[in-house]
């Protein structure tokens, strides 16, 4: 069993893919070619954004949007613990200090009261008020504090953020909002597309993504005409009124044209298989309805996710092992996201977070697997992965 099954989705379009990759074959033009412009203007269309950049991967796209803000040395990005390194890890790679956030039990995204109580703390450098990085608290800050910037939730498993809350904090505090979408392309909030929420919102079409590639591949969306140009310049080196020009420091973050091939034939059947991916979810949610264990996720009303995974809580770590041993033993696959929250990640020792500053993360993170999901799923196929994985003498 696959844990997500791509071929069957390459089986359905096949005709086009061919169609799509020979005409790229044809016309040579493998870099920023006219398959380019064309995602471009379709998916910005299909999420409502004026603007939308296709770059090389879903960590480009964020790491554009920062730097199209002017983040660096000296800036604060508020982000969840919760989440892929790459979050974290664009922040550091520009000079800036990523500020982590503990994230909501039922939602796993960042908790908006516990970022407000970051930002608050951090502009105080009073970490009794919130955990803030070592190097801010009053008996080891710098001479100059760190400036509050940016505010980078994550629409974590496919599951947009809270945004009615999240707004207002940034509002408060003068925060720029940019909303890494790399999970949630074809989400919905409050009756809008995922990728309009901030001033800059980033996606990525990694393969295992609800709309992927088969290399890496992001893009970003904006609204702001200003913005569009810069990281139109950053993915480009910088580059100006021609490719000998060069008016910034930037980035190599091309996409590639017969990636953006691929994407348009996968993008005819993609509002489709956001439908099945909801089905499949639906399902899962249901069979596991009678159970205590292992607990569905909770999807806010008002919110559609895009599925990108299903994750569900075991009871704790012996639990889970028990659970995924037994489904791996007839031949399940399941996927642990994400088991080391990124305030306990070695490569972030230097900022000083400690084990216990951001217990439900340390605790979620202890509980909880992904199981397999994509769109074509059958029915009799989730009934067995769901008796298999919930049979009570697993756990004492």
């Amino acid at each position: 069993m696959d844990f997500i099954d791509l071929k069957a989705q390459q089986k359905r379009i096949k005709k086009q893919l061919d169609a799509n990759i020979q005409k790229v074959l044809a016309h040579g033009q493998y870099i920023m070619g006219p398959e380019v412009a064309k995602l471009e203007e379709k998916l910005a269309s299909y999420v409502g954004a004026r603007h939308a950049i296709g770059c090389a991967s879903g960590t480009d796209a964020l790491m554009m949007a920062l730097m199209a803000l002017g983040v660096g040395p000296g800036d604060a990005v508020f982000t969840s613990t919760f989440t892929f390194f790459a979050t974290a890890e664009v922040i550091v790679l520009l000079g800036a200090t990523p500020v982590f956030v503990d994230i909501d039990a039922a939602t796993f995204n960042i908790d908006p009261r516990k970022l407000d109580l970051a930002v608050t703390a951090l502009k105080e450098r009073d970490s009794s008020i919130y955990p803030i990085p070592a190097c801010l608290r009053r008996d080891g800050a710098p001479d100059e504090p760190l400036t509050p910037k940016v505010i980078l939730p994550v629409d974590l498993f496919g599951l947009p953020a809270d945004y009615d809350e999240i707004f207002p904090i940034a509002s408060k505090h003068g925060l720029w909002v940019v909303e890494d979408a790399a999970q949630s392309f074809g989400a919905e909030y409050k009756g809008k597309k995922t990728c309009v929420f901030g001033s800059v919102s980033c996606t990525s079409f990694f393969p295992a993504k609800p709309l992927g590639c088969y290399g890496d591949g992001g893009m970003c969306f904006t609204d702001d005409d200003n913005l569009a140009a810069i990281m139109r310049s950053l993915r480009v080196h910088g580059q100006g009124s021609d490719k000998y020009e060069n008016v910034r420091i930037g980035i190599n973050g091309r996409l590639d044209t017969l990636q953006a091939a691929i994407l348009l034939a996968k993008f005819d059947i993609f509002p489709k298989e956001i439908e099945l991916r909801r089905h499949v979810a639906a399902r899962y949610t249901s069979l596991l309805a009678s159970r205590d264990f292992p607990v569905a996720p909770h999807v806010p009303e008002g919110v559609k996710s895009a599925w990108a995974q299903y994750s569900v809580l075991a009871k704790d770590a012996a639990h889970r092992a028990a659970l995924q041993k037994q489904l791996m033993d007839h031949g399940i696959p399941t996927a642990i996201y994400y088991p080391k929250p990124l305030h306990l990640q070695s490569a972030l020792a230097g900022l000083g977070y400690r084990a216990g500053d951001f217990p439900v993360s340390e605790d979620i993170s202890r509980r909880i697997f992904s199981l397999p999901m994509h769109p074509y799923l059958k029915p009799s196929v989730q009934a067995r992965i769901i008796k298999i994985g919930t049979e009570p003498y697993l756990y004492p």
